[in-house]
């Protein structure tokens, strides 16, 4: 019997000023209810009432325990109440991470669409492209692009990530179109990777995740850029096909060598745990699920996602969905 059993034990003989009163309140037998506040008594050495055969009443010490646990019990019933309604309605804050390339995508309107649907959620979101241990960190959900590793996580898969390469017009017609992945050693790359990384390009060649070393003439710490560098006729720019997608449409950028574009690169949502989540969590799940995977064709369109991760098969404590 836990301390918090105990004082409602004690409260309730104390209110009804007798052992058999209270054991019927509480569905229990006078014995029991006697034998838990004995119990109380045992455990802070002191006497909470005077006993006679027909009635109780409290001592001195029974009189400050009795006065001091009740705000004490409301703040407890006032929590349990708040607990169970964010296990069933989305409410409370979502700790979220994601890297900067899902930042030039329609993430952040999503995650406002959500917010707007669900006004009693509030969202803390931690922008970085460095893997952060959900547990360690008290994040709930993980947004990342490629494979995520950690067998400890539940990971559901998204949307998937098309790769394309692409020029101006005008320097493909100077420089050449490739017909090969090799041939792009010999071209004017744009490229971006994180400080301390070697840029690199990959692509799916006879079967198998081909990856291409650069020695590129721009290379940024983000993608932003790149786009408009190639329409200028800079060089060649690899990045999801849908971050190039106005540029392709405008007829300022080129794609090419689409039949070897990489496969197996999606957005994944990963969180720690599968059962007790919040209602909120369980929501924006749904919610990404129902916005990124085929159901609203519109938003999956509209959705620009740069980052460049290495297709790598990885196992994982629950099977993509």
């Amino acid at each position: 019997m836990d301390s918090l059993d105990l004082i409602q034990t004690f409260r309730e003989v104390a209110q009804r000023g007798s052992f058999s009163a209270a054991a019927r309140a509480l569905d229990m037998s006078p014995a029991n209810a006697s034998k838990y506040v004995a119990q109380l008594e045992e455990r802070f050495g002191v006497r909470l009432f005077h006993r006679t055969t027909r009635k109780v009443s409290l001592t001195d010490a029974g009189e400050l325990l009795f006065e001091r646990s009740a705000a004490l019990l409301e703040l407890i019933d006032m929590t349990e109440g708040e607990l169970h309604e964010r296990a069933t309605k989305p409410s409370g804050r979502l700790s979220i991470t994601a890297p900067h390339g899902l930042m030039h995508s329609q993430l952040p309107i999503l995650i406002g669409n959500f917010m707007k649907d669900h006004p009693a959620v509030t969202v803390n979101l931690h922008v970085t492209n460095h893997v952060v241990a959900l547990a360690e960190e008290g994040v709930d959900l993980a947004l990342r692009i490629g494979p995520i590793e950690d067998a400890n996580l539940i990971v559901r898969r998204l949307v998937p990530i098309e790769y394309a390469v692409a020029a101006s017009p005008g320097y493909w017609a100077e420089h050449g179109l490739p017909q090969h992945p090799d041939d792009l050693l010999a071209h004017r790359q744009l490229a971006y990777a994180l400080a301390g990384e070697a840029p690199r390009w990959y692509f799916h060649v006879d079967g198998k995740t081909k990856d291409i070393p650069l020695q590129p003439i721009f290379c940024a710490t983000d993608p932003a850029p790149l786009p408009s560098l190639a329409a200028m006729g800079l060089g060649v720019v690899w990045m999801p096909r849908l971050a190039l997608r106005p540029h392709i449409d405008s007829g300022a950028l080129e794609p090419a060598l689409q039949k070897y574009s990489v496969q197996g690169v999606w957005v994944y949502a990963a969180y720690a745990q599968r059962r007790h989540n919040s209602a909120a969590l369980r929501a924006l799940l749904e919610y990404l699920e129902v916005k990124l995977r085929g159901r609203d064709d519109e938003t999956t369109q509209t959705l620009a996602l740069p980052g460049p991760p290495a297709p790598r098969s990885a196992k994982r404590k629950a099977a993509s969905t």
